[in-house]
Order: structure tokens, then sequence, then C-alpha cells
């Protein structure tokens, strides 16, 4: 292979890499890069956009590069709750973690593969097969094998005005604008043309116009005011029986000083059973069962909870509200070889290697109603699971508040936290309501309904975040659509190119 070939995959993997600087955290200014965001597609597109002497196979793997230098960039992070909590040697993690964005990559290898399959001598029309298959590909990666949607290209959107798409087809049709503007700059730096930059500002001007309509509007109720608890409980500490009691009186003490009507603790902020905290740690319960006795007051909780038989536990939040029967959640979507072991038993090897307390969970129903509050319906998710969009529609739809509980620690500190909290801001805006977050070290925020960050805590540190929200009612046109149903029309427009092309 000659070395200008290596070259060019060696650019690929830059231009990916670089391509994660387009999302939470980074700035210049205090503007987000996510501006930027079409420029590295930019130069991916234009690669398929030149019918020679790009063959086929060559962008297929330049496409492939660009995967793995923009998930070896931009989920560094798993290799730190691997081999700092996990327990495993860093070789061994750094290796996992390339080898897992090497996976990732295979999706935007399957995208240049097609495009390549898709590409004619019409480079207007490749344009927009360009930037459909591109979305296709991002969709397959966060439904395949349990989906992992991290990065998705309009999550970058939410300080930009691409932004107004996203609660009309959620982030996929962000993604879609972007790539779109991405191929549009590509074929006018090709063709040394500005006509194609007159639709990418009616693509900008679109999302502007977008962005200003309020699709939800307040429920009648007053605000609800909301503390939010960050313990900063060391991960390394956090499941040591010998230090629970210490963990304990951390969120005991800041459930006694916070004035909030709800007051909710990060995902197992109670590091053990609930049904055994009952005997084991009667005292602390009552404590809490004490404040969330006061009117109108209430204590949402992150805890394990027990199931039916001795192998049946799950990821739970239990609302504890005086002399009412207390209201759970159960985590529904749990993280692969984190939560619960795929193919078992081949895989029950790794609890012992990755180390990971309660490692094989079962999970909740997929359609839970939200827990009621007074006069708020609230739609609890946990973790990881506010990733992935279309699985939140049913629940935040009937309810007024979203609230996301996690525990990131696993994470160090790291760009996860600030991606993350970029994605909630996306659930927020696709439903239209605001979203709360009780983290363990961060980021605890308050996000409005237009995915404005109203306030939020410093990382690891132990503090409350005392804020009210206004909730919401109504429905965004992504949820009446029903999440991203619009994709099989992607789908059938496709597949009549690909017919097209085979009779041509």
């Amino acid at each position: 292979m000659s070395l200008s070939r290596w070259r060019e995959r060696g650019l690929a993997a830059l231009i990916g890499a670089l391509s994660v600087f387009t999302y939470a955290p980074f700035q210049i200014g205090g503007v987000s890069l996510g501006w930027l965001a079409p420029l590295p597609l930019a130069w991916l597109f234009a690669r398929g956009l030149v019918t020679q002497p790009v063959t086929r196979w060559q962008l297929t793997t330049v496409s492939w590069w660009y995967g793995v230098g923009a998930f070896v960039a931009g989920v560094h992070w798993i290799s730190v709750s691997l081999s700092v909590f996990g327990g495993m040697p860093a070789w061994m993690a750094d290796t996992g973690t390339v080898l897992f964005a090497m996976y990732l990559a295979l999706f935007p290898m399957l995208a240049g593969f097609a495009a390549s399959c898709l590409r004619s001598k019409q480079r207007w029309l490749d344009v927009v097969v360009f930037a459909m298959i591109w979305v296709l590909s991002e969709c397959l990666r966060g439904w395949l094998f349990t989906g992992f949607p991290w990065l998705a290209v309009g999550f970058s959107q939410t300080d930009t005005v691409l932004v107004g798409f996203i609660p009309v087809g959620g982030v996929l049709l962000a993604s879609f604008a972007v790539a779109l503007v991405a191929g549009l700059f590509a074929l006018a730096w090709l063709k040394k043309s500005l006509k194609p930059v007159v639709y990418i500002a009616l693509i900008y001007v679109a999302g502007a116009g977008l962005s200003i309509i309020q699709w939800t509007s307040p429920m009648k109720a007053p605000p609800l005011t909301v503390s939010l608890l960050q313990g900063n409980i060391p991960q390394d500490l956090k499941w040591n029986p010998e230090f629970a009691r210490q963990s304990l009186d951390t969120y005991l003490l800041q459930l006694q000083a916070s004035k909030g009507q709800l007051k909710v603790l990060p995902e197992t902020a109670l590091p053990l059973f609930y049904q055994r905290a009952k005997t084991d740690i009667p005292d602390f319960l009552a404590q809490v069962k004490a404040i969330a006795s006061v009117p109108r007051q209430g204590v949402l909780m992150g805890t394990p909870e027990m199931g039916r038989t001795w192998d049946e536990y799950y990821n739970s939040a239990v609302l504890i509200q005086g002399k009412d029967v207390d209201q759970w959640y159960r985590k529904a979507h749990l993280v692969p070889l984190g939560e619960y072991l795929p193919l078992k038993p081949l895989t029950s090897w790794l609890l012992k290697v990755l180390n990971i307390p309660l490692g094989d969970m079962s999970s909740g129903s997929a359609y839970q109603s939200p827990i009621q509050f007074g006069s708020y319906r609230l739609a609890v998710n946990i973790c990881y699971e506010d990733v992935f969009g279309t699985e939140l529609i049913q629940s935040a739809k009937q309810a007024n508040v979203m609230i996301n509980m996690s525990n990131l620690a696993w994470f160090g500190k790291t760009i996860a936290l600030d991606q993350h909290l970029q994605i909630a801001r996306v659930r927020a805006i696709e439903n239209g309501r605001p979203m709360i977050r009780a983290t363990n070290t961060g980021a605890t925020a308050i996000i409005d309904a237009n995915g404005k960050l109203l306030s939020a805590l410093p990382y690891f540190e132990s503090s409350i975040l005392e804020g009210q929200i206004q909730g919401m009612e109504g429905e965004t046109p992504y949820q009446r659509l029903g999440g991203d149903r619009w994709i099989y029309l992607l789908i059938l427009v496709l597949i009549g190119r690909y017919w097209w092309l085979r009779r041509a």
C-alpha cells in the first residue's frame, strides 16, 4: 500500500478526532464550537463526491478511520472506568477502549460503503443521499446490540440555531441538518460555487425560525422548588460497607439542610438494598421519612431494589412522601457489561474481572407511569437511559418534569460529564419539558424546557443545588411523531434510489 494512502487514513483519523471539539464542553470566548460541526463531515463527504480516483474501497476505509479517530477521542473516558475503578490493567483497559472505538467506527464505515454504492454523477442529489445515509448510520448505531448513540452529530447543536430541528424530529433531524450543511460545504468547495452556500443559509434560517417556537406551555400549577443533592462519594469507597455510614450521613446532612419541596438524591445514593435498609439502618430511613413527612415535601432517592427472587434486583428510584405508599421507578435500559451480562453464562467471568457491584441486574418495564408528586407528574430516568430519546417519549408526554439520576464517578474528571449534560439538554428540547439532574459528582443541574442550562453545581464537590422549575404540558412534534419514525421515510427513499440506479 502506498504511503499516500496511509497518510490519507491518518488524516481521516485526525479530522475525526478533531470533530469531538464540536461537542461540550469546548468553547472559544464563551461561544460553542458546535457551529463548526459540519466541517469535519464536509471533508469526509468531499471524498465521496469525487467520482475519480476515489474507489468504493477507499471511501469505505477512509470513513472507518474517520470513525476510529472520532470515537477514540470522544469516548476515551471508558478506559477510566475499566482501569481505575474496574481493576483492569491500564494496557488492557486502553486496548478495550480502542477496540470499542473500532467497533463504533464500523457505522461510519458502513455509511461510506453505502454512499459509494449510491453515488452518481449528480452531485446535488448525492449530497442529500449522503446526508440520509449518515443519519441512518447514527440511527443504527443507537439501536444495534442495545445501542450506543453517544456522539450523534445532532447533540453538538444545543447552542446553534440548528437546535430548532430537535423538537420537530429529534436529535437525528439535527444530525441530518448538519450532514446536509456538510455536504453543501463540500459541494461548494469542489465546484468552486457559491450556490450551495445559499442553501446552507436557508437551512440555518429554517432552524432559527423553528427555534423561536414554543411547542409546549406552562402548566397552571406554581413552580416546583427542588433541592438536588450532590454527595461526591468516591467511587472506590461507594460500595465499601465500612464507608456506608459516612456516605449516608453526608446525604442525611444535605437533606436536613435542603429547602426544596422535592429533594432528589443521585443514582444508588443508598448503597444497599432498600428492603435491607429497613432492618440494617432503620435510623437512617426513619430520619428520611421524617423529612419527607413535612406537608408538600418528598424525597426521591436512588437505591438498589430487591425483586421477588434472590437473583432479581433492580437499579431503582423511590419517592418517599409522608404516609403515602412509596412510588417506584425501575431502570429499564441497562448498560451492557456494566449492569447486565449479555450472552450468559459465557460472560459471567467478566463480573470478577471488572469488579462491578450488582453487575447483573434485571430490567424494569419499558413503559412506566410517571411518579405523582402533588400536582406534578415526574418522568424519571436513571443515568445512561437519557441517551435513548425515543424510549423517554411515552413517560415524558404524560409528565410535567423530567428527572435524571446519575453516578458518573466511574469516569473521573473527564469530558464524559459535560457530554452527558449536553445529551440531557437535548432530551429536554425534544420533549419540551424541564430536566433536573441529581448526580454523585456532576453534572447536577437544572435545565429548562428549551434546553437552557439555568444552574449547575461545580463538579466533584459535595453540595446542594437549590432552584425552581416550571412544569410544562402539551406535546412537541417529535412526541406526536412517536420519535424517530420519520427515519423509515429515508429508508424508503434510499431503497428507491438504489432501485433506480440498478435500472439505469
